[in-house]
């Protein structure tokens, strides 16, 4: 750049300013726009003879406009612009000048007062950046309003263009975002400048940038945000004011008469002040004319839940701790999951001193142990809370379990925070690995095992390993089950050699679920096409509906585009000596397949059905998945799995040589958003099979009931015109879901069902926060669903008959759209919505299916 400015010289720039922000999902670009002008004069006031020279920068005469309720469109120009009237304090602050030390093009410190009001001293921030730039082609680290970001420079005759990397820019600490990224926000910025130079004086300069974000399962709910920065030469150079005397910048800055202070180049985070937000306190004033919904499953119950955490969030311990106690007992589970969401000292403090674990009813103490599991980003002071209140104390056993498989999900949740060495990280892992090491009974064991599936810790698979390839049949289950969590990566050679030998049975004799899990983790993850061979030839040797149930476990992999195996499936597939009748006519009525629910842009849903028969017809497990696919990640978002044993001997069926006997059982386990819950037991022996099945009217169980905070993300945008965009996005989930499992000898029937009713509110929103306009754009939709799987069979006849039947009452939506604006003393709001519904439908599974459901219903009519 040459020397910079002669001495004493002043220039002075006409600086205009545009920024939009807009919803994408209206057909015409609806939104908030703000433009400014002003003149920018830049004058110099020392030099020294290395080159640093100190500029001091002044803004004048600016003048704000802003369009309420605006709609436009790329022909449009909307409707009239409002002046915006700034008040005496702001103009004043505008007109005070920054100091800047500048060298060869590159802002090396910028200097001013430091009581200035943030959202004024950010805007001087965004000006300022407009003078930071280098004469030469390459790309280097630089720091402006937008924070330290690496900037790429090409150079064309008299025009510079700087490229920004916003993705790389480090700046302030702020925000958090869920540890799912599927629940997260995705963001795409870009950044450039042009700048004309001519004869080393700088004589235009065009900013631009731009940002979308939108919430990673919904990128139609999106906002696009843009700003345009425009800096004109309006005069040749005219004498300035009386140069600054001084040996040095710090002499020349006391000579300026202005007391400057040093302030970092990037903007200041600037923290909005919600002044009509509902507070606890006023909340408990009217307490009892307030009413607490519990519904879970209706989408009014799932607003009042983010309602809560937002006034949580800014309350004292003292209040909520009032609320807690003052609540209704039917109220305090909802209270107690929203408290938890929160994470805040306060709420977390309350739930210490209110919580009684020798005490409390079972249910609000496993409400509080699963809200903490299900939590999207847990603290560590979460984790130790849920420590403190397992330690030491003797606890109702489903209480223990829940609190183990809690403290695993929540030690795995903050390793991906890379908050792994946390002293109470380590506290919680020993927990679950001092339970198992002292374990007497074999449901310790499982439990253990199935809370480090939760942690997915690998340095814990070698522990699995053993207790996979050692354990009786529970303890494999629990131990296979857990290894089926890991992500394909840490399935390692010595992972498939253990599952191999369990597959294979090389060291000794596994039950076929085990047998089955090995081979699925041998399947799923990059299997070797030795593998893959070697598993179709041992179902040659293997019971009908064993072999029958692994065979399509194989086809529906094929099917499935995302799965891992499918390109080497294929291949095999192709060989004749493997893909012929002799390997696919089995003819067991066990089955799986997937199939979708839903496909949109960002997402897809699947549903799943396996289910795996004994020979003399009675249902060994049966698996009823629901999973999401987005962004080439794949989440549990659902999953139950019924497990009956010991029905073969009842029914007179002969044990394989080497087959322990198994216990006479009934159970569920079940996992969501891939937090395993602890394992239910319907009957245990049978006599107990007779008091509870046989003459079992009783209602379904419930797997899961209540509210968590699915997502929960606030994010600082800096813009480089030293304005702010804070993004936030907050999901509240209620989920209903029950199961239940009906044997009637009687009757030679067996029933399933898995009935899951939820509800779904997103609220999205992106402000803007400058001295001159405050904005909100926000998104809020809300859905209601409801879902209902069942099996039926009948074992009277031969072969068995079996019913799958999936339905899906209408689903309603509702989202609304809104523009706030704030300029001065006025302001506005703008709403538009829209709402409809989804028909209900039932599924139509296969055909041979839909056969026999008729023959079944028929029957059951007449």
């Amino acid at each position: 750049m040459g020397s910079g400015c002669p001495e004493r010289s002043l220039y002075q720039y006409q600086y205009s300013l545009a920024v939009q922000l807009q919803h994408t999902s209206t057909p015409s670009l609806w939104g908030a726009r703000l433009q400014a002008e002003a003149l920018i004069r830049l004058q110099q006031l020392w030099r020294d003879p290395g080159g640093e020279e100190l500029l001091q920068l002044q803004i004048h005469d600016l003048k704000a406009q802003h369009q309420p309720e605006e709609q436009r469109s790329q022909d449009s120009t909307g409707g009239s612009p409002v002046e915006i009237a700034l008040s005496p304090e702001a103009q004043a602050e505008l007109q005070q000048p920054v100091f800047i030390s500048w060298s060869s093009g590159k802002v090396k410190a910028f200097y001013g007062n430091e009581a200035e009001n943030i959202l004024i001293s950010n805007l001087k921030r965004g000006i300022t950046s407009l003078f930071q730039l280098q004469p030469y082609a390459g790309t280097t680290v630089e720091e402006d309003a937008s924070g330290s970001c690496q900037v790429s420079y090409t150079m064309s005759n008299h025009s510079i263009t700087k490229t920004k990397d916003l993705l790389s820019c480090s700046k302030p600490k702020s925000g958090f975002t869920s540890m799912n990224k599927k629940f997260g926000v995705e963001w795409q910025p870009s950044s450039r400048s042009q700048y004309v130079v001519r004869d080393s004086l700088l004589q235009s300069v065009l900013a631009e940038e731009s940002h979308v974000v939108a919430p990673a399962l919904r990128s139609h709910s999106g906002i696009r945000i843009s700003s345009r920065q425009q800096l004109q030469l309006v005069s040749p150079a005219v004498p300035g004011l009386a140069e600054v005397s001084g040996q040095s910048l710090e002499d020349a800055l006391a000579g300026t008469g202005a007391r400057p202070q040093p302030l970092g180049m990037a903007s200041l985070p600037f923290r909005r002040v919600c002044t009509h937000c509902p507070s606890l306190r006023a909340f408990l004033k009217a307490f009892d004319r307030q009413r607490v919904r519990t519904d879970t499953s209706r989408v009014a119950t799932a607003w009042q839940f983010q309602r809560f955490i937002r006034m949580l969030r800014s309350a004292k311990k003292r209040d909520v701790l009032q609320l807690l106690r003052r609540a209704p007992e039917e109220a305090r589970p909802f209270l107690v999951e929203a408290a938890v969401a929160t994470q805040s000292v306060a709420s977390l403090a309350a739930l210490s001193e209110f919580l009684d674990f020798s005490q409390e009813p079972k249910s609000l103490l496993e409400k509080f142990l699963y809200a903490a599991a299900f939590s999207p980003r847990p603290s560590g002071e979460l984790l130790q809370l849920v420590l403190d209140k397992l330690d030491g104390r003797q606890l109702a056993p489903e209480i223990w379990e829940t609190g183990v498989v809690a403290v695993g999900s929540l030690v795995g949740k903050l390793c991906q925070q890379k908050l792994c060495e946390l002293q109470v990280v380590e506290r919680g892992v020993e927990t679950i690995l001092g339970g198992l090491r002292g374990a007497q009974e074999e449901p310790r064991v499982v439990i253990s095992l199935l809370a480090l599936g939760n942690a997915r810790l690998p340095e814990t698979i070698p522990t699995l390993l053993e207790h996979a390839e050692g354990g009786p049949t529970a303890v494999t289950t629990a131990a296979t089950s857990a290894l089926q969590r890991f992500p394909a990566p840490h399935i390692s050679s010595k992972v498939k050699q253990v599952m191999r030998r369990i597959f294979h049975q090389k060291r000794k004799s596994y039950d076929k679920t085990c047998r089955l899990a090995a081979a699925e983790i041998l399947l799923d993850n990059h299997p070797l096409p030795m593998d893959v061979i070697n598993i179709l030839l041992a179902t040659t040797e293997m019971e009908t509906e064993v072999a029958t149930f692994l065979l399509l476990k194989v086809q529906n992999s094929l099917r499935d585009h995302h799965h891992l195996a499918r390109k080497i499936l294929k291949d095999i597939m192709g060989d004749p000596r493997i893909n012929n009748y002799n390997f696919f006519s089995k003819v067991g009525i066990s089955s799986s397949f997937s199939a979708p629910l839903a496909v949109t842009q960002d997402l897809t849903s699947t549903i799943g059905l396996d289910l795996l028969f004994v020979e003399g017809g009675f249902l060994r497990k049966s698996v009823s998945d629901f999973s999401l696919l987005s962004h080439n990640q794949r989440l549990r978002a659902a999953q139950v799995t019924f497990e009956a044993q010991g029905m073969e001997s009842m029914m007179g069926e002969n044990l394989l040589e080497g087959e322990e006997e198994p216990e006479l059982r009934a159970g569920m386990v079940a996992t969501f958003f891939d937090v395993q819950l602890r394992p239910i037991v319907f009957f245990q022996g049978y006599i107990d099979l007779m008091g509870k099945v046989l003459l079992s009217s009783a209602e379904p169980t419930s797997v899961v009931r209540g509210n968590l905070l699915l997502m929960d993300h606030h994010q600082v945008i800096p813009l480089q015109s030293g304005l702010q965009v804070t993004v936030r996005l907050q999901g509240g989930l209620g989920l209903d879901i029950s199961a239940d499992m009906d044997v009637s000898i009687w009757e030679q029937e067996l029933k399933t069902s898995v009935n899951a009713r939820g509800s779904l509110a997103m609220d999205f929103q992106a402000e803007l926060d400058s001295p001159l306009l405050q904005a909100t754009l926000r998104s809020q939709t809300e859905v209601e669903t409801s879902i209902h799987f069942d099996t039926k069979l009948r074992f009277s006849s031969s072969p068995v008959l079996m019913c799958l039947q999936l339905r899906e009452e209408q689903v309603p939506y509702r989202e609304v759209l809104s523009v706030s604006q704030s300029a001065g003393s006025r302001s506005s709001t703008a709403r538009r919505g829209r709402r409809g519904a989804v028909p209900g439908r039932e599924f139509a599974l296969h055909q041979t299916n839909s056969r026999v459901c008729n023959l079944l219903l028929a029957a059951e009519k007449e």
